[in-house]
C-alpha cells in the first residue's frame, strides 16, 4: 500500500500518523509546498502580541519526528499535476526547479486554504501583510518592532482580524479596524452578541462598519489606506478578509466541490474519485444540525476529519460524524462562543425556530471580577430540540458553550436545560447558571 498525501499542516499530518499506526507497513509519503509542516497558525495572533516568544511553540511536529515514525515527508515539493486515471502525480521540487512523477494507492488531498485578498490599488506596498502561515507571522513581528510603526490598519472583523486586533493594542500600537459588512463577525453571531462585542472594541479600536477598502497609498511603503469614505494613515496594514480553499491543484480534475471550492466528501472522507481523500481547510464538513455540505475552516475539524480518513486509508472504516461549527474568540474584555446554528443560518435552512436570549453575571456578586453575560439560544419551535447557541460576556462566558455544544449533539430539549445540575461555586456561577435561566424562560 502506497500512501500518497498532499499537504503536511493540521490534516495531512493527523492523517499521516494515524495511517501509519493503522498500517505500518504501509508507504506513506507527505509532499508540503512550504518548508513548515505541522504548524498551528491559530497561535499567529498571540505569538504577534508577545504571548509567547518560540514560534515553534506553534509546530506540533518536526519533519524529524515524521522520519523517525517511518512516515516520508518531503518539504519545498510542490505537486503541480494529478493524473486520476493513471493515479500519478507530478512533482516539482522547489529547491532545485526539477520536475518528476510518484504513483500512489490511496491519494489525500490535505491543501489547506489560502487568504481572500480582494483587488485593492497598490497592494504591492511594503508592509502589507495578510496572516496565514508562520513566515507572515516571522514577518509582521519583526515589522512592529520598529518604533516608527504607530498607525496599523486591520482590513477585516472575523476572527483573525479582531485577534489580531488585541494583540496590536497590547504592542501600544495605534489600531483602527475597517469592516466591509455592518457588523463584526457576521459570518459566526447573531446581531445581539455582535452589538456587546463591538462596544467593547469601541474602547480600544477605531472601528469602521459599512466602509470599503480600495486601496493604498505610498512610495515603497504604505502610508495611507483609502477607503470609499476616507483615507487614514498607516504604518502598516493586515488583511484578513477570510480564507478560500486552495483548490488550484483539484480545480479541474472532476472533483465535486462547493461553489467556493471546497471539496465534498462522504461520512469517511472519500471524494467522487476513486482513492483520492480530502480533509482540513480544502473540504466542505457535514453540520449534524441544518444536514448541509458546509465550509467551517477551523482546526477543530480539520484535525478530526484528518484522523478520520487516516483511518480508513489505513484499512479501517470510520465515519466523520459531522460538525456543529463550534467555535470561540475573547477580543479585549469579551469572550463570545457559538455552536450550532444561528438566527441567520436557521431562516437559511428553512427550519422553524423560537429563540430566547438571556442576560445575567457570570458569578456571584461577593467575588471580584464579575461581568455580565448574555445568552442566545436557537431551538425549534415544533419540537423544542435545540438548534444553536452564543454566549458572549467575562470570564468564564465561552465555555459555556461547551455545554450547549453537548446539548445539540445529543439532541437535548430546549427545556432539558431548566434543572440541569451545573456547578455553582461563587467565583464560577451563580446558584441559577444563565443557562438554567434559558431553558426556564423559553415559551
Amino acid at each position: 500500500m502506497k500512501i500518497i498525501i498532499i499537504g503536511a499542516q493540521a490534516a495531512g499530518a493527523s492523517a499521516a500518523a494515524k495511517a501509519k499506526r493503522m498500517n505500518p507497513n504501509a508507504t506513506i509519503r507527505i509532499y508540503e509546498k512550504s518548508d513548515i509542516v505541522s504548524f498551528g497558525a491559530c497561535g499567529l495572533p498571540y505569538f504577534i502580541g508577545d504571548n509567547f516568544s518560540d514560534p515553534n511553540e506553534m509546530i506540533s511536529r518536526t519533519p524529524e519526528q515524521f522520519q523517525k515514525d517511518g512516515i516520508e515527508i518531503k518539504t519545498l515539493h510542490e505537486v503541480i499535476a494529478i493524473d486520476i486515471n493513471s493515479k500519478k502525480i507530478t512533482v516539482k521540487d522547489l529547491s532545485n526547479g526539477n520536475s518528476f512523477d510518484d504513483n500512489y494507492d490511496k491519494l489525500l488531498l490535505a491543501v489547506g486554504a489560502k487568504p481572500i485578498i480582494p483587488t485593492f490599488t497598490h497592494s504591492q506596498l511594503d508592509n502589507i501583510f495578510t496572516l496565514r502561515d508562520l513566515h507572515d507571522g516571522l514577518a509582521i513581528k519583526k515589522t512592529l518592532t520598529n518604533s516608527e510603526i504607530k498607525n496599523v490598519v486591520v482590513v477585516g472583523a472575523g476572527y483573525i482580524g479582531l485577534e489580531i486586533a488585541e494583540s496590536l493594542v497590547a504592542l501600544n500600537k495605534n489600531v483602527r479596524i475597517i469592516q466591509l459588512n455592518d457588523r463584526v463577525l457576521i459570518e459566526a453571531f447573531d446581531q445581539q452578541i455582535t452589538d456587546i462585542i463591538e462596544e467593547n472594541i469601541k474602547q480600544y479600536c477605531d472601528l469602521h462598519l459599512q466602509e470599503q477598502v480600495q486601496g493604498f497609498e505610498g512610495n515603497q511603503k504604505v502610508t495611507h489606506v483609502i477607503t470609499n469614505k476616507g483615507q487614514y494613515p498607516a504604518d502598516a496594514v493586515i488583511i484578513a478578509t477570510g480564507v478560500k480553499p486552495n483548490n488550484d491543484i483539484y480545480k479541474n480534475i472532476g472533483i465535486e466541490m462547493l461553489s467556493n471550492g471546497a471539496i465534498i466528501t462522504d461520512s469517511l472522507g472519500q471524494t467522487n474519485l476513486p482513492d483520492v481523500y480530502a480533509a482540513g481547510d480544502c473540504v466542505a464538513l457535514n453540520h449534524r444540525v441544518s444536514h448541509s455540505m458546509v465550509y467551517i475552516p477551523l482546526a477543530t475539524g480539520a484535525n478530526k476529519l484528518g484522523k478520520i480518513v487516516g483511518e480508513n486509508i489505513g484499512g479501517g472504516h470510520c465515519q466523520y460524524p459531522g460538525t456543529i461549527g463550534t467555535s470561540a474568540l475573547r477580543t479585549f474584555d469579551i469572550e463570545a462562543g457559538r455552536t450550532g446554528l444561528t438566527e441567520n443560518e436557521a431562516t437559511k435552512a428553512q427550519i422553524p425556530y423560537k429563540i430566547v436570549i438571556v442576560k445575567d453575571k457570570n458569578h456571584s456578586n461577593y467575588v471580584a471580577g464579575q461581568t455580565m453575560v448574555i445568552a442566545k439560544l436557537i431551538y425549534h419551535a415544533d419540537t423544542r430540540v435545540i438548534l444553536g447557541g452564543q454566549i458572549a460576556g467575562g470570564s468564564g462566558a465561552a465555555l459555556r458553550v461547551n455545554t450547549l455544544a453537548t446539548a445539540i449533539w445529543a439532541q437535548m430539549h430546549i427545556d432539558d436545560l431548566a434543572m440541569m445540575d451545573f456547578l455553582y461555586a461563587p467565583p464560577f456561577s451563580r446558584p441559577w447558571d444563565i443557562l438554567n435561566i434559558a431553558g426556564s424562560i423559553a415559551k
